[in-house]
């Protein structure tokens, strides 16, 4: 399986891409939200994090391996999540993601069905049914930032320091997520894992004023 892909950027379609790597120039499935990303980019070197899927019928042996690619490992991870709901395949969910990750999330997260009801392809029941799903597995993305070029998240031993660098890579400012980090410790709690400190700051943000 290709999980990323690193070239220059020939040519940037409605849904496509066309990536040059060495002599070979590789078509991309991308959402849109990444098209907007890569269309003032072309003849620059770019780094895809990719995703393959087979599309065609496999009862004829026309089956067609494709790429899908985003700008970093969580844009995929949450795409991954999105085909999981019933009735979102990878072309409806590349269809859907027109908005920001983070505004997608938060939308699931506090449970509101009209605004992602207004994603293409995405009616009303189908909103239903990402909510049912993933409401529960939306704070880490709901905190992803936008238009920042999230990089590579680094592991540490310590929860809240690795919490940190997750918050780095999604496009958090380093002062940004060291003051989301601080105020866990100031409240002395001890954290299972990252997710839970993640939920945790996710409800600080989101917490009524």
């Amino acid at each position: 399986m290709i999980k990323k892909i690193a070239g220059v950027l020939e040519r940037v379609e409605a849904t496509a891409i066309d990536l040059a790597v060495g002599p070979v120039v590789h078509e991309v499935l991308v959402p849109d939200m990444v098209r907007r990303e890569l269309q003032n980019k072309i003849g620059q070197g770019v780094t895809l994090h990719t995703l393959e899927f087979l599309e065609g019928s496999p009862g004829r042996g026309n089956l067609v391996p494709r790429l899908v690619g985003f700008l970093s490992e969580v844009e995929r991870e949450f795409f991954d999540l999105i085909c999981e709901v019933d009735g979102v395949g990878v072309r409806k969910a590349l269809r859907a993601m027109v908005r920001p990750v983070g505004e997608i999330a938060r939308g699931i997260e506090e449970q509101d069905a009209v605004l992602l009801a207004t994603l293409p392809g995405i009616g009303a029941a189908t909103a239903e049914r990402m909510i049912a799903k993933l409401r529960r597995r939306m704070p880490k993305f709901a905190l992803l930032v936008a238009h920042e070029g999230p990089g590579e998240a680094l592991v540490s031993g310590d929860v809240l320091s690795e919490t940190f660098e997750v918050l780095r890579s999604l496009g958090h400012s380093d002062t940004d997520a060291r003051r989301l980090v601080d105020a866990l410790r100031e409240g002395k709690k001890k954290y299972r894992d990252v997710q839970e400190a993640l939920e945790a700051i996710y409800r600080q943000l989101h917490r009524p004023r």
